[in-house]
């Protein structure tokens, strides 16, 4: 039925761009309908492949690193997929810190291609096609599966107890990173409602790692644990002590309960990456494997750990964050203002229309923290538009707005402000992260 896509797509190229398709002629399956193509792709539960499972708000790529960075460090061949990618789409996939190759994309989207050709009877009553985020989760297993690695990290992309990733049952550790408010419209209106969607990851007798922060949000995922049958690991920040931040990194001391106390770096002058990192600890430690990682291995893994576009230090003194909500830009701020800026502050902002921009901008007006603001369109079709943003800023500060037309007008400012000593910060969405960084890469190449 469906051969016509192994004919047709015989390029990596093609293959995006098929992918970047599919949104257009698809629907939301069922997880009974993911669960039956995922067997129907041959995947088996070999329980010489670890899993850990990580589902949040905010954090969860940062964490999925953490963990990324640590088992390499420790020696295993470690899978990693996570989302949104900011500029090619096998930075989804990460097999021992290496993106796949364009051939083993290709090739494992045309795996996922052929076994569509060859639906079960009950996917081909559906009408089954897999969506945007379900056909790269079916090519992250395809891709595991060859390359033979004993742990895989797998980030939900929206929720957790609906998304493609919680197809997959037997898991050795799950994680829950920062709940905030975020897909409010999917997910639900308050943080325990969230939390609770979030907490359909969870599965019986497998710890659960999660920071106790906010009260209904550990009242639920406790309550979740119980109806789960398992048993958590809640971390508290009285675990962390004596954080100290230098010129472009933070150092903490960690007490944890299997290592004891430990000494650790971040390379990074974004305070939340603290508990990015714990989380990340507090997750190894549940691991059967945890008497195979020496505390040596734990400091380095994390002391190595790099993550595009969050606080990332492009150029000097210009940082790109991909802050995108409300609890995202708060954490933002609070580095900011501890970031021992000596000079002007001046923030380059955009934002698609369905997040909190509103509840956003007017954080970043009220901060009193910059000297100019700037705003550029993302080229996206749910970028909003660049004189409405600048318009919501001037309702609510009095300083100066500059708004430009294209990025590389912006970025051009960018790099002047960065060489008089300015602190220039980045900020507002992943697709503008994205499209700063394809920049970046297109005139190093020039």
């Amino acid at each position: 039925m469906l051969s016509y896509i192994t004919d047709a797509v015989k390029t990596y190229e093609a293959a995006e761009q098929y992918i970047l398709g599919i949104p257009k002629f698809t629907k939301k399956n069922s997880m009974e309908n993911t669960r039956c193509f995922l067997k129907h792709l041959g995947y088996v539960d070999d329980r010489k492949v670890k899993i850990i499972h990580v589902a949040g708000t905010n954090g969860k790529g940062s964490v999925c690193a953490y963990l990324h960075s640590i088992l390499k460090e420790a020696g295993f061949r470690t899978g990693m997929f996570t989302s949104p990618h900011l500029v090619l789409m096998r930075e989804r996939f990460l097999i021992n810190g290496e993106m796949v190759s364009e051939e083993a994309f290709l090739w494992a989207f045309q795996t996922v291609a052929e076994k569509l050709c060859d639906l079960p009877e009950v996917l081909q009553k559906a009408s089954y096609h897999p969506t945007f985020f379900e056909y790269l989760f079916f090519m992250a297993v395809v891709l595991f599966g060859h390359y033979g690695v004993e742990y895989i990290i797998w980030e939900t992309g929206l929720g957790g107890r609906l998304d493609a990733t919680n197809a997959i049952d037997r898991k050795d550790v799950c994680v829950i990173t920062s709940i905030g408010y975020d897909h409010m419209e999917y997910l639900g209106e308050t943080l325990s409602e969230i939390a609770a969607e979030k907490a359909g990851i969870f599965r019986k007798n497998v710890p659960v790692v999660y920071f106790d922060k906010e009260k209904s949000v550990t009242e639920t995922l406790e309550k979740c644990a119980v109806l789960a049958e398992t048993f958590t690991f809640p971390v508290s920040f009285r675990a962390i002590k004596e954080i100290n931040s230098h010129d472009k990194t933070i150092d903490f001391s960690l007490q944890s309960n299997y290592y004891g106390y430990i000494r650790f770096r971040v390379p990074t002058i974004a305070l939340y990456q603290v508990e990015n990192a714990v989380l990340a600890v507090a997750a190894v430690e549940q691991l059967a494997d945890r008497t195979r990682i020496s505390k040596e291995q734990l400091t380095e893994g994390v002391r190595k750990m790099r993550w595009e576009g969050r606080m990332e230090e492009i150029m000097p003194s210009v940082y790109l964050d991909g802050a995108h909500n409300t609890d995202g830009i708060r954490a933002f701020l609070k580095t900011a203002r501890q970031d021992g800026c000596a000079g002007r502050r001046f923030l380059l902002f955009s934002m698609v229309q369905e997040k909190q921009y509103r509840e956003v901008m007017d954080m970043l007006a009220g901060a009193e923290l910059f000297d100019e603001i700037g705003v550029v369109a993302i080229q996206d079709k749910r970028a909003l538009p660049l004189q409405e943003l600048a318009d919501y800023f001037r309702q609510y500060t009095e300083i100066r707005i500059l708004e430009y037309v294209n990025l590389e007008d912006a970025m051009q400012d960018v790099c002047r402000r960065s060489a008089a000593g300015e602190c220039v910060y980045i900020v507002g969405s992943l697709y503008l992260a994205g499209e700063v960084k394809a920049l970046l890469r297109r005139h190093s190449h020039d």
